[in-house]
């Protein structure tokens, strides 16, 4: 008998039983009586009653067995199809149920054993190729990383890869097989099947959701449009209108990211990952009020998340609305109370508020415990990384240059991901302290033991140029430049700015130019105009440079350096003050603790005859940057107009004092000379003052 008329036999077979198992379902069958031992014996006819008897039963136990879990059903319908097997071997669909009811009461071994060997005699058989690969993909989850699970991944892949040959239309198997490549690292296998199966399937939305995932996870964002804006014009299914967002957010177009999320967000109401997508293309479209909207609506949605109270703290603290995001901080940190990420945040909301100390100590908290704790976090040598890197920033804030470097010192233990970054920023931090022969010393070191490190070299030429040796600052930048083919816009970029420091102007000038050309995204074209407007700048063509400063404005309207760098200059050169202290303080509220920020707007201040404004922010601007010369003049300047000569002579001194310090490429001669005039007149003055009347004759 074929199996086709096999399987037609039990079907009728059942139909006939139909009654039987209802009543049964009531109350099971006793066990039934074991085989003849004249089975053997039996004509094929009867051999084959038998085994339609014994097969009929095991579908009966099964069937108790998936309504009940009790084991006792599992265990006698394995019997029953044991028996149905012993007298008819060859019928597939046999060895198919035991091998699924051994899979069903978790028997894996057996159920692979009996899938398999259904596989030797019959290649094709896709029932057990599908039963093997869904045993291999559920005990995935089971298993430890390692061999036993690279092992398991690959027999799985084996699995439907076959099915897929058998039966190419078998859509979710090629899903499972994309999923699984994934899983193993083969994108581009898995980009494979993904296309086959959309060739038939173009409007697929399932397939569409994965391969759009598929290429996001590689940067394909192109793809991504082109294969689900036509879609998703007409359709409303959320997580494809979510991807598609995704993939305009990864390319900037925030606005169209915004249409896209928001028509997630409107089809899938109660989804907090659509609002959350929607709250960020938001922010980086400078939409701040609609922003904190969607970033309320989230609390709403899941109001036990600390992680949206998080993200709200994040986003009130970055546009300065402190209050606020001390409230929310709070919140998160009563859900989550042991959390490094709002520990770290909290961190860095003590450090927007000028509370340094508070912030050390909090990540000098978190980092004992962190380690006390060590074996039972996922990955304690990344997060150490981020705590001992903050720490040490701070440290450099409040110029405990000392302690920064022994902080980063930590970081450089941890190992060799974070051995490079630590490098770097001790070599920094010399530079930040002035430490210029330290500096200098630590990235020679480095450079020699890293001959063929790009990155290194292109470091140690800014280094060589801001201690005043712009020969071979350049020379150094040139051979990387010439190195690497001439289209390295980054290294024209620090080519430009060692240049500029030399005052080799010209060449500075076509360095930048090189760089603009290179660039093509507006992040690299706003960072290549800021760097021009500076150039211009110290070279007092202010119209050029103005030019370039609104340029970068116009692409960046909260780009703090140069509202703060466009703003000095108005004010120095004694023009459009309003307009420059507007500028300033804007920079000011986006970075409130900038010292050199704060020396900006105090200057402005000064200039607009606001004396008591001004003096509260040099004073904050001196605590901030206590060696700045011209933050140090500035305030002389003030105690001077305010009629404080003793202080004006004070500051003045430690201004000078601070500029026999400065670096060659920061020393202004024409500056230190109208200072020094400066000091001395009052001296004059001052000891006149102080000298006795003349006794009359």
């Amino acid at each position: 008998m074929t199996r086709r008329r096999w399987v037609a036999g039990v079907f009728v077979f059942f139909a006939g039983l139909a009654t039987g198992v209802a009543a049964a379902q009531q109350r099971p069958p006793e066990k039934a009586a074991p085989p003849s031992a004249q089975a053997p014996q039996l004509s094929p006819l009867d051999r084959r009653s038998e085994a339609y008897y014994e097969f009929a039963m095991g579908r009966l136990y099964e069937s108790f067995y998936d309504s009940t879990s009790q084991s006792e059903y599992a265990t006698r319908a394995i019997e029953h199809y044991k028996r149905a097997h012993q007298l008819d071997p060859r019928a597939d669909v046999i060895s198919e149920r035991l091998a699924e009811i051994y899979a069903k009461s978790q028997r894996l071994r057996d159920a692979v054993l009996e899938a398999q060997e259904i596989i030797r005699r019959d290649p094709d058989n896709l029932p057990a190729r599908r039963l093997l690969g869904r045993i291999y993909r559920r005990t995935l989850g089971d298993l430890s990383p390692g061999n036993a699970q690279r092992e398991t991944l690959v027999r799985a892949i084996e699995q439907y890869r076959e099915i897929l040959r058998i039966d190419p239309g078998d859509t979710e198997a090629g899903l499972w097989l994309a999923r699984l490549y994934r899983l193993n690292n083969e994108h581009e296998k898995a980009g494979e099947v993904l296309r086959g199966l959309l060739a038939n399937e173009p409007e697929n939305e399932t397939l569409l959701e994965q391969f759009a995932q598929l290429l996001l996870d590689g940067g394909n964002t192109r793809e991504v449009v082109e294969q689900i804006a036509p879609l998703a014009a007409r359709a409303q299914n959320p997580k494809l209108l979510g991807l598609l967002g995704d993939a305009y957010f990864q390319s900037r177009d925030y606005a169209r990211a915004e249409d896209a999320y928001r028509r997630a967000a409107e089809a899938a109401p109660r989804d907090a990952e659509f609002v959350r997508g929607l709250a960020q293309a938001l922010l980086f479209q400078d939409k701040h009020e609609e922003a904190l909207e969607q970033l309320r609506r989230l609390t709403a949605l899941d109001p036990d998340n600390p992680e949206h109270f998080l993200r709200l703290a994040q986003t009130y603290r970055q546009l300065g609305k402190l209050e606020q995001a001390e409230e929310n901080l709070l919140r998160a940190r009563e859900m989550a109370p042991g959390s490094v990420e709002v520990i770290y945040n909290e961190a860095l909301l003590y450090e927007a508020q000028g509370r340094y100390q508070d912030a050390i100590r909090v990540l000098s908290d978190a980092i004992s415990s962190v380690k006390s704790r060590s074996d039972r976090l996922r990955n304690p040598q990344r997060t150490l990384g981020v705590l001992y890197e903050q720490l040490g920033r701070l440290y450099r804030e409040v110029e405990n240059f000392q302690a920064a470097i022994f902080t980063f010192q930590e970081l450089q233990r941890l190992g060799s991901e974070e051995e490079k970054r630590a490098q770097m920023l001790i070599v920094d931090t010399y530079r930040v302290a002035r430490q210029m022969d330290q500096a200098v010393a630590e990235s020679q070191r480095l450079l020699e033991q890293n001959p063929g490190d790009s990155g290194w070299r292109a470091a140690h030429a800014l280094l060589l140029g801001e201690k005043g040796d712009t020969d071979e600052a350049v020379r150094l930048l040139r051979e990387e430049i010439e190195r690497r083919g001439g289209d390295s816009r980054e290294l024209y970029l620090s080519l430009a700015q060692v240049l500029e420091r030399g005052r080799r102007f010209a060449e500075a000038e076509e360095a930048a130019a090189r760089a603009a050309e290179l660039s093509s995204r507006p992040a690299e074209t706003e960072s290549v105009e800021l760097v021009r407007a500076g150039i211009y700048e110290r070279q007092k063509k202010h119209e050029l440079a103005e030019r370039h400063f609104d340029k970068v404005l116009e692409l960046n309207p909260h780009n703090a350096i140069a509202l703060n760098n466009y703003g000095y200059m108005l004010v120095e050169r004694g023009v459009r003050l309003e307009e420059a202290a507007a500028m300033l303080e804007r920079a000011v509220g986006f970075e409130r603790n900038n010292g050199a920020y704060l020396d900006s707007l105090g200057w402005a201040y000064f200039k607009l005859n606001r004396f008591e404004e001004a003096e509260k922010y040099l004073r904050r601007a001196a605590e901030r940057l206590s060696r700045s010369p011209t933050i140090r003049e500035h305030l002389g300047d003030l105690y001077f107009r305010t009629g404080r000569m003793p202080q004006a002579a004070a500051e003045w001194e430690r201004a000078l004092a601070e500029w026999r310090r400065a670096l060659p490429t920061e020393f202004e001669h024409e500056r230190v000379a109208a200072l020094e005039k400066k000091l001395e007149q009052v001296k004059r003055s001052l000891a006149q003052t102080a000298a006795p009347a003349p006794k009359p004759e």
